[in-house]
């Protein structure tokens, strides 16, 4: 197995099209073609993960966070980012980041979080836009079938809970071929109408190129016509932050100590107190000040983030108490879910939980 094949199981789960603009996920450091020797997963990339990947004999290091992010003009070992780039290359190891493809993800950072908390009807708090596609084809009425099976195959029509969705109607279909064409049905320079069925699916944007490619390869004629379109629809498969409930409401207090215990944490920052119970929760991994408003809309109890400022809190305007973990330990489980993940999809090779504790912030 190569390096390449790991990015491409990842990628399959975790699509990198859904990472946000601003971000740099994917292979960052290495050579894809190399031949895996091990998988070191962890949360951040530094000097001291680089050192264990060493020691464990891993070539892999699969991180949450990007230790490249904004663009580097040298490599001389002045920062931390520059010697944690320098001792991997020096040491052959490629370092690959999903960060915020894995934060969009319907299984990633705020499912784990919704995991730990033990919420139930989870579901996106900020659904992404611009993540559905639309084809429409035209087919001869007596190969649509096959079609519809080819394209459901590659995996159009899948709709939230529903599978195989298309919608068809039918119609003729009129062409006439010049000296070059080649027509499967009709003849050259002769106007043929062919009665066909209209083909519309919806699909996910990341699976365009293979909704395509089966399109050619199971449709008959020699030029197919097509269009594909983005459409507004929302998305609850894909989307940053997630909103739940608990099995049995708590007030204020205690669910600040319940949050404590399953999100490990001794801190947490809130703002204050309203007087009621606990219900539904939203949850959002990582620098979330931004989800604010969505929780309050999606009418959350309490907003679990972090990196929240002093302003931020006044944002909570007596209508949701606000709850900042810490930015490492909203994030800190991200690691053991990529771990599952990659262990369910690859038997042969050794995939090890990072034992460094990449954790900045420290407590007195």
């Amino acid at each position: 197995m190569q390096i390449a094949d790991v990015i491409s199981i990842i990628e399959k789960e975790i699509p990198l099209s859904y990472a946000e603009d601003f971000d740099n996920v994917g292979l960052l450091v290495g050579n894809k073609t190399e031949d895996l020797k091990g998988i070191l997963v962890t949360l951040d990339t530094t000097e001291a993960v680089v050192d264990e990947a060493i020691a464990k004999g891993c070539n892999f290091i699969c991180s949450f966070h990007p230790i490249i992010f904004k663009g580097l003009k040298s490599l001389t070992g002045k920062t931390y980012v520059e010697r944690t780039v320098l001792k991997a290359i020096q040491n052959n190891i490629a370092i690959y980041a999903i960060h915020t493809a894995l934060d969009n993800s319907i299984v990633g950072v705020n499912k784990m979080i919704c995991n730990q908390l033990n919420l139930k009807n989870t579901e996106i708090l900020i659904p992404q836009k611009n993540t559905l596609k639309k084809l429409t084809t035209y087919v001869p009425k007596d190969q649509a079938e096959v079609l519809r099976t080819a394209l459901f195959n590659a995996g159009a029509g899948d709709i939230e809970n529903y599978s195989n969705c298309s919608f068809n109607i039918e119609g003729s279909g009129t062409f006439k071929g010049n000296d070059f064409s080649n027509p499967v049905i009709g003849k050259k320079n002769e106007l043929h109408t062919e009665p066909e069925t209209q083909i519309s699916v919806i699909f996910q944007k990341h699976l365009e190129g293979n909704i395509l490619t089966a399109l050619h390869k199971n449709h008959s004629y020699e030029t197919v016509a097509y269009e594909v379109i983005s459409i507004e629809n929302k998305n609850q498969t894909i989307g940053i932050g997630m909103i739940g409930e608990l099995e049995t409401e708590l007030n204020e207090s205690a669910f600040l100590e319940y949050l404590k215990a399953h999100m490990q944490t001794s801190t947490i920052r809130h703002s204050n107190f309203l007087n009621k119970n606990v219900k539904r929760v939203a949850v959002l991994g990582g620098s979330g000040a931004f989800g604010i408003n969505a929780a309050k809309k999606a009418k959350a109890d309490v907003y679990v983030t972090s990196d929240l400022k002093y302003h931020d809190f006044f944002s909570a305007e007596n209508s949701i108490l606000l709850a900042d973990i810490g930015h490492y330990e909203s994030e800190q489980f991200t690691k053991n879910g990529l771990v599952a993940l990659l262990t369910k999809k690859i038997h042969n090779f050794a995939v090890s939980l990072s034992e460094t504790n990449t954790n900045p912030v420290k407590y007195f």
